[in-house]
């Protein structure tokens, strides 16, 4: 029976497969077929991949994002979080932005939570981390960068300005070796129009408790952008992880120790731990655990797909899992969609299988590396050409038309013009100044609660003195 008048289907989570997955749905959907909601703590959606080159400022900020209600007009977008879901009533619980709590109902139900940062209990961390999974994150790592800058080059006292010019990233996958590829870019491009602050005076560190770094591309390209970040003075320390970083104060396994205003942590991602809440069956990592078809284990009307999926991966073989990337989230939130339609009609499910393309990664302006699939063939590029591979394949996977001509004109832009480099460090407590000017000025005392200056001035009596010795 029907939880309302029509069917809902519940999409949990804005993300690049909740987006793609309730699009393909409102597509194949025939007109006032069911009701589809979508839950999502921010009302837009950000393209991950973008987020480097946003910190860098090749990409506009408000290009890297979609906004929910915009692209899915026909549904019905909440901004809020689903905290618990009770499958025998079929109800999902809401916590809003405001306001009390309250329960939703649905008939089918898409898990697309993605996946949060893979932090561990390291002394320091939750206080100095500065994490890259959300545009609010990559901008304020652009600010804090240049203000270190702006910090260095106003200061003559040479331990601020060496903690300052200090950049340490940890983790040597997509996330960290990107980033920190964008911003010494950015850094080198901006120390230009300082006089006191030159490329040579910072430091720029990047750890990974791996052997090697970016193992998405291969080892031999992972060796060659190893190779590639040394040769720009940035040091690569490898088979080793960060012990603590307290005040700043980074300690390393292999025993290195600097201080730094800026500890960037891309170790990784985990599920979202508000899986554990919905009592779905869970994978040894904390995944929801699906079938070929994305449906979850056990059930027939739960489907969940994208990084806090465990989804087979029947291109490669029995015991293998699709990686969490772009290009499997993209396929598999279309076969969500026409699954759930199909679940919905009462039709078969359709199997979920795409064979590995590559992978791709850019590494700055003009420096990339890829690695192109063609059947049996692997293509292994880099440099320039590895680098516009990187920007067609991302650009064209960026949603909607709209945000795609948006990048492409920053890019063009971008030939011609500088790089911005002004930080917008106020942005992140924008009130301040105002607040300054707005709140009541100390109230000034009258002559005559003034005591005269002379009296305030006269020296004691002399018996006043002789009390006082």
């Amino acid at each position: 029976m029907s939880t309302t008048e029509r069917p809902r289907i519940l999409v949990v989570g804005g993300g690049y497969v909740g987006l793609y997955a309730a699009r393909r749905i409102l597509k194949k959907m025939r007109y006032a077929e069911a009701t589809v909601t979508v839950v999502d703590p921010r009302s837009y959606m950000t393209y991950q991949p973008f987020l480097p080159e946003a910190a860098a400022g090749s990409i506009s900020p408000r290009h890297v994002v979609v906004p929910l209600r915009r692209v899915l007009p026909k549904a019905e977008v909440l901004t809020g979080r689903v905290t618990n879901i009770d499958q025998d009533r079929k109800v999902a619980s809401i916590a809003p932005l405001v306001g009390e709590a309250y329960e939703l109902p649905f008939d089918y139900l898409v898990i697309a939570l993605g996946a949060i940062s893979r932090t561990f209990p390291i002394p320091g961390l939750a206080e100095q981390g500065i994490g890259m999974k959300g545009i609010e994150e990559a901008i304020g790592l652009r600010n804090h960068v240049l203000e270190q800058l702006d910090k260095a080059d106003s200061t003559k006292d040479e331990e601020v300005r060496r903690k300052a010019l200090t950049f340490v990233f940890v983790g040597g996958g997509f996330a960290g070796a990107e980033t920190i590829g964008e911003v010494e870019d950015m850094a080198r491009d901006a120390a230009k129009y300082y006089n006191n602050v030159k490329r040579e005076d910072m430091r720029f560190v990047l750890v990974d408790a791996a052997d090697k770094i970016l193992p998405e591309v291969g080892p031999k390209l992972g060796a060659y952008g190893k190779e590639h970040l040394e040769g720009r003075g940035i040091e690569v320390y490898l088979s080793t992880s960060m012990d603590s970083c307290v005040d700043g104060h980074v300690v390393l396994k292999n025993g290195l120790e600097v201080d730094s205003n800026t500890i960037v942590w891309t170790a990784g991602v985990k599920p979202n731990p508000a899986l554990q809440r919905f009592g779905l069956p869970l994978g040894p990592r904390g995944h929801v655990d699906t079938q070929t078809t994305l449906q979850v284990q056990g059930t027939d009307y739960i489907w969940a797909a994208g990084d806090n999926a465990q989804v087979p991966d029947l291109a490669v073989g029995e015991g293998a899992w699709c990686p969490p990337n772009a290009q499997h989230a993209l396929r598999q939130a279309k076969v969500l969609g026409d699954n759930v339609i199909s679940g919905m009609r009462g039709f078969p499910q359709k199997e979920y299988k795409h064979a590995n393309k590559g992978a791709v990664a850019g590494l700055g302006l003009h420096k990339g590396v890829a690695m192109i699939v063609m059947g049996k063939m692997k293509i292994k590029l880099k440099g320039r050409l590895a680098w516009y591979m990187h920007r067609a394949y991302h650009g064209m996977a960026m949603p909607t038309f709209n945000r795609k001509i948006r990048v492409f004109a920053d890019w063009t832009l971008a030939m011609f013009l500088k790089r911005e480099v002004v930080s917008l460090g106020a942005l992140e407590a924008p009130r301040e100044e105002f607040f300054e000017a707005a709140r009541p000025a100390p109230v000034a005392q009258t002559s005559a609660e003034r005591p005269p200056a002379a009296a305030a001035s006269a020296p004691a009596p002399s018996s006043e003195k002789a009390k006082a010795s």
